[in-house]
């Protein structure tokens, strides 16, 4: 069925350049109850590509920003960039002087997470803040979603800008390839700062069956596994899948820049990119279990909203780090860069600057 998600969207990519495109989708017959459930699921495809279903699409469409925010905006000083890293395209924002500081988003989100850190940042640091592969403007390959290979992907970047040695802020999934790359890439991360995140592999799994408080938090890592359901079930319904991530993840989700990630993650094959992080963690905890034999020698600060994952990061990596600092941001949730701009730079800048 994976074959049949990816037929589905190259349509969509087509049909969004004003293309013709045709998908022959066969079911096979209800011999069995894999077959029925099959040529339900193709059907449902079949109508989302059709004349009427497409219709619908560009309804739901019609009200998405068609541009993506742009480097500009936030001043002169940045301004938007690409390069080729090995087989894919990668989108960054540049701007500001000094040493480079590196900021990794987290999912559903961009570059755009940072821009009310980023000025400040700039005043002090020269400021890359990138789509990751499969996010915002960067491009979206079926694979390579474990942590090695997108930690490998922006060191590469880095060692592209000339950068051999950098700090890196990371949020969420930006957490997660912040701490591959401060072991993999130990030589040339200098300090680093993971802001509300677990680590897939290192903190402690939680059981199956939690609270509903508890699992409003959680269930999404299991459901973004499955293959081909969430495309299935979220196509056509962006909004309210992320309207929906937003309003219970968030202490001030009025603070977060909604429209600009729905327009992102309606774009074709942006959904399945970001499934894609989760559908590689069994390979990701694979590699952490690794990393886990080695420690963080370089320092390393582990912030978490109070009414996000407060003080887990902090947890986690206390064993394995021999320079940690941590506090919890107060009045703030998940998405801290932008709920809580200010505290999170009180917290950062000296950290970053601490030579």
């Amino acid at each position: 069925m994976r074959t049949t998600v990816a037929k589905a969207e190259q349509a969509l990519e087509l049909r969004a350049c004003g293309l013709p495109a045709a998908v022959s989708i066969r079911g096979r017959g209800p011999r069995s109850r894999q077959g029925t459930v099959k040529s339900m699921l193709s059907a449902l495809l079949l109508a989302m590509l059709s004349p009427g279903g497409y219709v619908m699409a560009q309804q739901v469409q019609a009200d998405i920003p068609s541009f993506p925010a742009a480097a500009s905006t936030l001043g002169a000083v940045f301004e938007d960039r690409y390069a080729e890293v090995g087989d894919i395209r990668l989108h960054y924002v540049v701007g500001g002087e000094g040493p480079p500081l590196l900021l990794v988003p987290g999912w559903p989100q961009t570059w755009w997470a940072w821009r009310n850190v980023m000025s400040p940042l700039a005043k002090r640091f020269t400021v890359i803040a990138v789509d990751t592969r499969g996010m915002g403007e960067s491009s979206r390959p079926t694979s390579g979603y474990d942590m090695a290979t997108i930690a490998d992907d922006l060191y590469r970047l880095m060692m592209q800008l000339g950068y051999r040695h950098f700090r890196i802020v990371g949020h969420d999934i930006g957490a997660w390839i912040s701490y591959a790359m401060a072991i993999d890439r130990a030589d040339a991360v200098e300090r680093a700062a993971l802001l509300d995140s677990n680590i897939p592999g290192v903190t402690r799994a939680p059981p199956i069956f939690l609270p509903k408080a508890d699992n409003t938090h959680s269930w999404h890592f299991m459901f973004n596994q499955l293959d081909d359901l969430p495309e299935i079930l979220v196509h056509g319904h962006e909004r309210e899948y992320l309207s929906w991530i937003f309003s219970n993840y968030a202490y001030k989700p009025q603070a977060l820049a909604l429209e600009e990630y729905i327009r992102a993650y309606s774009m074709p094959g942006a959904m399945r990119a970001g499934f894609a992080y989760y559908r590689a963690l069994p390979a990701t905890m694979e590699q952490n279990g690794k990393r886990m034999r080695s420690r963080l020698a370089l320092p390393v600060l582990a912030l978490g909203g109070e009414y996000g994952t407060a003080d887990t990061a902090a947890t986690t990596l206390r064993p394995y780090a021999d320079h940690l600092d941590s506090a919890v941001l107060r009045g703030c949730g998940h998405y801290v860069p932008e709920e809580c701009p200010q505290a999170l730079l009180d917290r950062l800048i000296p950290f970053l600057e601490n030579h």
